[in-house]
């Protein structure tokens, strides 16, 4: 199979429609609000774990990878593509995916790289999990299924790729609701020092930096990430059968070499792909983002997460944020998915 990559190619063309897109606004575009209400017609209440399943996952070859999805909503209808986190999955969507659907959306939720049903389609493919292979896996799929553009919706990873797709292929995505706001970062920012506080939030990134962080990873995954689960969502009641449902997707065999590449690669210990070197180098210049954006935040959120303000100007189109209350955690989507679900719909107003 062969390793050639072209998705240079697309990101130069996405970064000079962005270019041109500016350039047409001028000052405009510099004198409009920082904000923006987005509205459309109101999702009905949903409560959390009112769903439990998805229709059968399908697949398709796209990219370096045999992806595994979830998908709802009629065909033909706007696509809206919804990225999990770590340490997450698809489930992450499961009451999300019908408010979408009952409003005529092509619901698609990939599991990334590393879970579930995805797979590579070569053994002699490098586990790979920096954040630009997974925005790459993500267009690679957009053009497997034959999808133009879309809403790209996510939280922790999916919220990074999500943030990535949006800043280097415009043209990919209609609009972008991400948790947590702007998340694109680079190997130098991830090398510089943070404040001690700051720095005891990311205890499992030093940890998965050693070996006995990888092999205490491999041996106790599900223990491991259910920690995670409390510590980033403290006040989500959820049981063992919510747990269990996310947790059959770490048994993928490439599930822990992923999140230790992702997490060495983000601190500068693990070398990336060369193939995604001038991706790499246009995400360190932290690219604003142009497209229609809602960021979201949870007031229960327990990971490490900047504040809106420190974001909001990296978004230079139509932008709103929205604060939930109620102790919503980390995990935003399955905690409040109607909140979720109308973000995605009202990115997407005209």
């Amino acid at each position: 199979m062969s390793n050639k990559i072209d998705l240079p190619r697309r990101g130069f063309l996405g970064t000079a429609a962005l270019t041109l897109a500016a350039a047409h606004l001028g000052m405009a575009q510099a004198a409009r609000a920082q904000t923006a209400q987005f509205k459309s017609a109101p999702v009905p209440p949903a409560a959390p774990g009112s769903h439990t399943k998805f229709a059968p996952i399908k697949h398709v070859d796209a990219g370096e990878l045999r992806v595994g999805y979830a998908e709802a909503g009629p065909a033909n209808g706007p696509v809206a593509l919804l990225l999990h986190g770590w340490p997450y999955d698809i489930y992450s969507f499961v009451d999300v995916a019908p408010l979408l659907a009952a409003r005529g959306y092509r619901v698609i939720i990939p599991y990334l790289r590393g879970y579930g049903s995805t797979t590579f389609l070569s053994a002699a493919t490098m586990r790979n999990g920096q954040p630009s292979a997974i925005a790459a896996d993500m267009i690679a799929l957009m053009d497997a299924l034959g999808i133009r553009n879309a809403v790209v919706a996510g939280f922790d990873w999916g919220a990074r790729t999500a943030d990535i797709m949006a800043a280097l292929w415009p043209d990919r995505c209609r609009g972008l609701v991400a948790v947590s706001g702007y998340l694109i970062g680079s190997q130098a920012a991830g090398k510089q020092p943070l404040p001690p506080e700051a720095e005891l939030q990311w205890w499992y990134q030093f940890y998965f930096a050693t070996d006995r962080g990888r092999a205490g990873y491999e041996k106790y995954t599900r223990e491991f990430n259910r920690l995670i689960w409390k510590l980033a969502s403290p006040k989500w009641d959820f049981d063992d059968a919510t747990f269990e449902r996310s947790a059959a997707a770490f048994d993928n065999p490439d599930h822990v070499e992923i999140t230790i590449h992702n997490y060495r690669w983000r601190q500068g210990l693990a070398t990336g792909d060369p193939r995604f070197d001038d991706i790499e180098k246009r995400l360190a210049t932290a690219p604003t983002i142009g497209v229609p954006t809602i960021t979201m935040e949870g007031d229960a959120n327990g990971a490490p997460h900047p504040k809106p303000s420190a974001y909001a100007s990296k978004f230079t189109g139509r932008y709103e944020h929205r604060h939930l209350t109620g102790g919503i955690g980390h995990n935003l989507p399955q905690e409040a998915p109607a909140a979720f679900a109308q973000a995605v719909l009202d990115v997407d107003a005209r």
